[in-house]
């Protein structure tokens, strides 16, 4: 049996969980089939089961195109790329609305059955209209395209398939719930404190990370708000870059400068760094904060469960199956609109919430330890990628 693979994130070329995802699960799934990777970039690569082969995103054609709507054109044009050499898979397998497109193409053209996996969906993004204007319109409709006319769609969380089902004409029997994972063997407690040095952060005091890209979804601003409520003492290490717009990377900017006024513990690494530098910042962290206010799963909560940190979270989405209130974590509720763009309802009670859970945690070294213990347990029992891409095959082989 061989997979083909369509998506824009692939090693090195790496920004979100999605990324993440691809890159672990075709190392695991190539142990037990032939996997072919095509996705945005210049790759070009072979070891065993595993080809990648990456296909040019910027062209010259583009250059004149409205900024919002260049993304989109130059996202579908490579989409097409993808599919002008022979596909020879059994099954096609795309990952988020940018290589989308490319599977729909693909199962028109060859026939070839399509497997979609939802990372996040079009409709619950609604601040993708500042990043892409019209734009949004065209990507919702590749996404909601695709997993329409999909032979099976996984959903990364139970609360994911609710919202497939809510948003989407699919029949139930085709999606499959199916969690992301994590290599145990990488993702784990280190000594190393290089990074740490680097960038400044005192190790005789305590601190909460945050690791995300600048987006509306992350809630990265909630979590910088909260910043005044949280005890002095308690250092601040925002990992946070690769902005959506450069209205909100300036409105990041302007929050965290306003902020460092009262306080001189707050530190700002404004790009994305390397897996063993994060490694490094999950494993010496006393809290790690996840200020979502969308998110299917959260990879970054089990990432950091697995470097043994408890995790104060959002109680969104995907997040309430990964993160066990009071065990692994504090679970913070967050009141939302029901309609666009969902965003709190009260963001200063948010972010005095998100605060609290910090406080907590850190106040009380016996309560941290033991949510630490009970995160790293939690990711070995539920999230390991060895038994997550078994079920990925299985279901391959229900398609053909």
């Amino acid at each position: 049996m061989k997979a083909l693979f369509y998506t824009r994130e692939f090693p090195p070329y790496v920004y979100g969980g999605a990324g993440v995802h691809v890159e672990y699960l075709a190392d695991e799934l190539a142990k037990l089939m032939d996997v072919e990777v095509r996705c945005f970039g210049d790759q070009d690569a072979s070891s065993h089961n595993l080809t990648v082969k990456g296909f040019p995103y910027e062209n010259a054609i583009f250059d004149a195109t409205n900024s919002k709507l260049k993304a989109v054109l130059q996202t579908l044009n490579t989409c097409v790329h993808m599919n002008a050499e022979t596909i020879d898979a059994d099954v096609v397998h795309c990952h988020t609305w940018y290589a989308q497109f490319a599977g729909i193409i693909a199962k028109l053209c060859y026939g070839t059955p399509l497997v979609i996996t939802t990372h996040s969906l079009e409709p619950l993004r609604p601040w993708k209209r500042e990043q892409l204007g019209r734009g949004y319109d065209a990507s919702s409709w590749v996404e909601k395209t695709a997993i329409e006319m999909a032979d099976a769609v996984i959903a990364v969380s139970e609360e994911t398939k609710v919202d497939v089902l809510k948003h989407f004409n699919v029949e139930e029997n085709k999606v499959k719930v199916i969690y992301n994972g994590i290599n145990l063997k990488q993702y784990k407690t280190t000594s190393d404190t290089s990074t740490l040095d680097e960038y400044g952060v005192d190790k005789s005091k305590p601190y909460v990370l945050f690791v995300g890209r600048i987006t509306r979804q992350k809630g990265i601003i909630h979590l910088v708000n909260a910043i005044k409520y949280i005890d002095v003492d308690t250092q601040i290490v925002l990992c946070a870059g690769a902005p959506d717009t450069k209205e909100i990377g300036k409105e990041m900017e302007d929050a965290v400068n306003a902020v460092k006024k009262t306080r001189d513990n707050v530190i700002w690494i404004d790009k994305m760094l390397e897996k063993a530098q994060i490694i490094q910042l999950y494993s010496h962290a006393d809290v790690f904060c996840c200020p979502s206010i969308y998110e299917p799963f959260g990879i970054i909560n089990i990432e950091a469960m697995a470097c043994n940190t408890a995790v104060v979270a959002s109680a969104v989405g995907g997040i309430k199956e990964v993160v066990v209130d009071g065990e692994t974590g504090i679970l913070v509720p967050l009141e939302q609109q029901n309609v666009a763009p969902f965003e709190p309802i009260n963001p200063d009670k948010f972010s005095r919430d998100l605060a609290n859970g910090i406080n907590k945690v850190i106040s009380n070294k016996s309560l941290k330890e033991t949510m630490a213990k009970n995160g790293r347990k939690r990711v070995e029992d539920y999230f390991d990628w060895e038994a997550i891409a078994k079920q990925v095959e299985a279901l391959y082989k229900s398609l053909i």
